[in-house]
């Protein structure tokens, strides 16, 4: 379902069932050998699709080791984004010539468990719009979309800024019929490619109990990202 989400230049691959941790290069063993299997097992088969994604690319196989906060280190002249979530592993990759960065992300598709989580999460913008689409639109579990597309916001933030953000830094729309979403940051962004970034568009997918988001940021021009959406909620 990624690569649906993804422009061509990306090698998007995705996982439902797990790869065993004998895969797991010596490196990448080292950091999970006191985690119980499944986390093992999760950790590796990410790391599989995301060595297959290399592999489309043309790039050598190699360890990939967490860096700051977690975020996955890339071969040189490689960008990329990794997730998981119970049943789904997926990586997407792309040349940093064609990509500036690439955030995805992949959550069940069903509803934040409680109202503090919820307040947790979002805005009070956000929930204004929400409580109308549960009721008109309740096959997609729209709260749970807010958060996946927030943590796909900050894995492109990250990699650009070194800096964290909040789940209140940005305010999220979502066009329900087109399948995209815009993050309107609240917070000063990074200057990217002489441009300051103020807001970033995504596009976002369910299926098999799934609700998934992805951004990619291109390399040359920032459209995608400074062109502001009219989403039908907002």
């Amino acid at each position: 379902m990624i690569e649906e989400l993804l422009p061509a230049d990306v090698a998007a691959e995705e996982a439902y069932d797990d790869l065993p941790d004998s895969v797991l290069y010596e490196q990448e063993m080292a950091l999970v050998a006191d985690a119980v299997e499944q986390r093992r097992r999760e950790f590796a088969t990410v790391r599989g699709c995301a060595r297959t994604a290399l592999a489309r690319l043309g790039v050598e196989p190699a360890p990939i080791l967490p860096g700051r906060r977690g975020a996955p280190t890339w071969p040189q002249g490689v960008v990329g984004s990794m997730t998981h979530c119970a049943g789904y592993r997926a990586a997407a990759l792309a040349r940093a010539d064609r990509l500036t960065v690439i955030g995805i992300d992949a959550e069940p598709n069903q509803p934040i468990a409680s109202r503090g989580a919820l307040e947790l999460v979002t805005v009070e913008q956000e929930r204004q719009w929400l409580a109308r689409l549960a009721a008109d639109r309740p096959e997609v579990s729209w709260d749970r979309l807010v958060f996946s597309a927030k943590e796909s916001v900050y894995k492109v933030w990250y990699p650009l800024t070194g800096r964290s953000l909040e789940f209140e830094d940005a305010v999220v729309t979502v066009d329900p019929d087109a399948g995209t979403f815009h993050a309107r940051l609240l917070v000063p962004g990074p200057t990217v490619a002489g441009a300051r970034l103020t807001a970033l568009r995504g596009r976002w997918t369910t299926g098999r109990g799934l609700v998934i988001t992805a951004i990619a940021l291109p390399a040359h021009h920032l459209d995608c990202a400074r062109t502001t959406a009219v989403p039908h909620y907002r």
